[in-house]
């Protein structure tokens, strides 16, 4: 795909172009948790708010509520269309033909809508929320956070001339091929697009993925972006979230069942899905106790997704968990995801898919010609390891602006779910820096789960 970001944003035509084209342009496992939620608690009321935790960068200052508002009315006013729907009944996803029940499309063909919502602004940051039915509100997720971003880039945009934004546009996109020139050739290399929430913009991640798809051939796995991987005939990647386990934890009636709640989760969703799709995220209050107390059938799960945790502390744990279960790690599979650069992935990948030889570190592997010299590393894999690459992928213009500014750097935004059901919802996360919830709530919830290989790490974004 070929696109003059410089002219269509100097002529002012990207103004023109709203944010969310499609309902489809979201992350896939948003669509997923949305056909359980439909199934098991299509009657839970909950809440989502918005929170920017780069709190140096005043968001509301950039541009107005009303542009915010105009794009958020688009999105409520878009439906699903028919060539998307039959995409989703009739492709095949991980393997799995008829993922999502015929019930289930024909509720978001005829009776989809998204929740009303509240905004306002306050000390120079977006106060929003998201009020109704789960039903109703989880989708505003993925699509509140991607408006956002590409508002704040459209408003840095509008300071540049048209030589500027060819500069900056440049530099991004030489950026973007010294990292994929890094993956090119790495031996049984998977990697992921899992950048929608934070990109720079549609475009710009379009432009990523498709130069991802066309460089890397079978290493690029595909996108979490459904409607790119229906537009380009992708691989569709997610399956779940945080946003499940703390619903079901805000509804549990007692402490037994709170602690309870994260494996009844793990019950229900391979019930509803049938045993596919198995890919735990343990750490929505702490992978360390999560994996000590888990149930014994929790090792017959496919793998898991490591979100908040040293990537190399957190597979090794994982590793292990599985051999003291019985369970062959060679035969698991773990996917990184938070904050990972092109080192990073090169690193992870080093580690888990072969042997490091004495004197080498992960830090030592920057290209395919390192894993071909037998005096680095040897392929003798531990666990199969994917990377899902997000943030640094698709909003990477640190350093690109030519006036030398930061305005194009990305943030740290998100959008959870902050009760259901009248009650609080937490996130403990691995990382103290991470946690959500009332900071009483996280107390309590600390208490109950404890804080065992939980450290406090800045958050990037």
């Amino acid at each position: 795909m070929i696109v003059n970001f410089a002219e269509r944003a100097h002529n002012h035509n990207w103004e023109l172009d709203p944010v969310t084209r499609s309902l489809l342009d979201t992350d896939f496992y948003k669509l997923l948790m949305l056909q359980f939620i439909w199934k098991h608690y299509p009657k839970t009321p909950v809440s989502f708010s918005l929170l920017n935790r780069t709190t140096s960068v005043r968001l509301a200052d950039m541009f107005a509520p009303e542009e915010l508002t105009a794009q958020l009315e688009h999105v409520r006013r878009l439906r699903f269309r028919k060539s998307e729907l039959v995409w989703l009944a009739g492709n095949t996803f991980y393997g799995q033909r008829g993922i999502f029940e015929p019930a289930f499309l024909a509720w978001l063909e005829r009776d989809f809508r998204l929740s009303d919502y509240e905004l306002s602004v306050k000390d120079g940051q977006f106060d929003l929320c998201f009020k109704g039915l789960w039903t109703e509100t989880t989708m505003w997720e993925l699509y509140a956070l991607a408006i956002i971003d590409e508002l704040k880039t459209r408003a840095n945009l509008k300071k540049l001339s048209e030589f500027g934004l060819d500069i900056l546009y440049a530099r991004a996109k030489t950026k973007l091929w010294g990292k994929i020139e890094q993956l090119v050739g790495v031996p049984e290399l998977h990697v992921a697009d899992f950048g929608t929430r934070r990109r720079h913009s549609f475009l710009w991640q379009e432009y990523v993925v498709e130069a991802m798809a066309s460089n890397l051939g079978s290493a690029f796995t595909g996108t979490s972006n459904a409607f790119l991987a229906h537009k380009h005939d992708l691989e569709a990647i997610g399956t779940n979230a945080h946003e499940i386990p703390m619903v079901l934890a805000a509804l549990a009636p007692d402490v037994q069942a709170l602690k309870a709640s994260q494996y009844h989760v793990l019950e229900m969703w391979q019930r509803t899905y049938e045993g596919e799709l198995l890919i735990m995220l343990p750490d929505t209050f702490g992978t360390t106790q999560f994996l000590k107390n888990a149930p014994d059938w929790a090792a017959d799960w496919t793998g898991q997704r490591i979100d908040s945790k040293n990537p190399y502390v957190a597979g090794d744990e994982y590793i292990e968990w599985l051999k003291g279960r019985g369970r062959d790690p060679q035969t698991k599979l773990i996917i990184a995801s938070d904050t990972l650069d092109v080192d990073d992935i090169l690193g992870l990948h080093a580690y888990f898919a072969g042997t490091l030889a004495d004197g080498s570190t992960p830090k030592d592997f920057r290209s395919a010609a390192d894993f071909q010299d037998p005096k680095k590393w040897t392929p003798r894999r531990r666990i199969r390891f994917s990377a899902g690459w997000g943030t640094l992928l698709t909003n990477d213009f640190r350093g690109c602006d030519p006036a030398g500014g930061s305005g194009f750097d990305p943030v740290s935004l998100i959008c959870k779910v902050t009760d259901a059901d009248g009650r609080p919802a937490v996130k403990l996360s691995d990382n103290y820096a991470k946690a959500l919830g009332l900071p009483s709530e996280i107390e309590r919830y600390r208490r109950i789960f404890g804080t065992a290989g939980v450290s406090n790490v800045p958050v990037i974004a």
